[in-house]
């Protein structure tokens, strides 16, 4: 878990997100929504977000090639009405999450972060896309799949668990998501409509800079 903040505040009151990232073929869009319906079924409030949406946009602004401005943006705006709505969790699942964080904190300025990699094997993944990819992007994901895994391994930071997802099923895996999110029932059901939580309090000292992001590293949870 971490503690991130940016210079710049957001208005809306989103609390808390956990990032759930890894490269194609490894289940992440699946997890996210296994990890949403377990929430549910144990009354935690939150909203889930697929984070591809964000700059799902062809052609993309000539001076935002990469989307990052468009995510922010989206981000931001999206945030403020599920927060009016008194959603202060959000499950982000995306690719490259857990180390495009910064994203996040300059839409939603100081949050709290859990993030999960989930990894899998080559032929793992080799073997998923094809029942994922039906159209006309397999080729390029297969390409791109062992590229983004070994990106992620490298870059993801050290707060940031990883997760295997091997001859394990999606339940099983969101069990152990959930887990480490730390989002417990007690939490969440000591709260009324529209859902707000107690404020977490003080962030602690924080453990260094990381492009402009102060992050506080909870060393109770290693990756593996």
């Amino acid at each position: 878990m971490a503690i991130a903040r940016s210079g710049t505040l957001a208005a809306m009151a989103i609390e808390e997100v956990l990032l759930i990232g890894g490269a194609a073929g490894v289940g992440e869009s699946s997890v996210g929504w296994e990890v949403s319906s377990q929430l549910n079924r144990r009354a935690v409030a939150h909203w889930h977000l697929e984070g591809d949406v964000l700059d799902a946009a062809w052609p993309r602004p000539a001076d935002d090639q990469d989307g990052r401005r468009m995510t922010v943006n989206t981000l931001r705006a999206m945030a403020g009405v599920f927060a009016a709505e008194g959603y202060l969790r959000c499950v982000y699942a995306q690719t490259a999450s857990v180390v495009d964080f910064e994203l996040v904190t300059r839409a939603l300025g100081r949050v709290r972060l859990h993030g999960v990699l989930l990894t899998a094997s080559e032929t793992t993944r080799s073997a998923r896309l094809p029942q994922r990819e039906i159209g006309s992007d397999l080729d390029r994901h297969l390409v791109s799949s062992t590229r983004m895994a070994d990106y992620l391994q490298k870059q993801a930071p050290e707060w940031v668990t990883r997760v295997p997802t091997d001859d394990r099923t999606v339940t099983e895996i969101a069990r152990d998501v959930i887990a480490l999110s730390d989002w417990t029932v007690a939490y969440a059901n000591s709260c009324t409509h529209p859902f707000r939580l107690p404020p977490f309090g003080a962030p602690p000292e924080s453990s260094g800079l990381r492009s402009g992001v102060s992050v506080h590293v909870d060393r109770g949870v290693r990756g593996r």
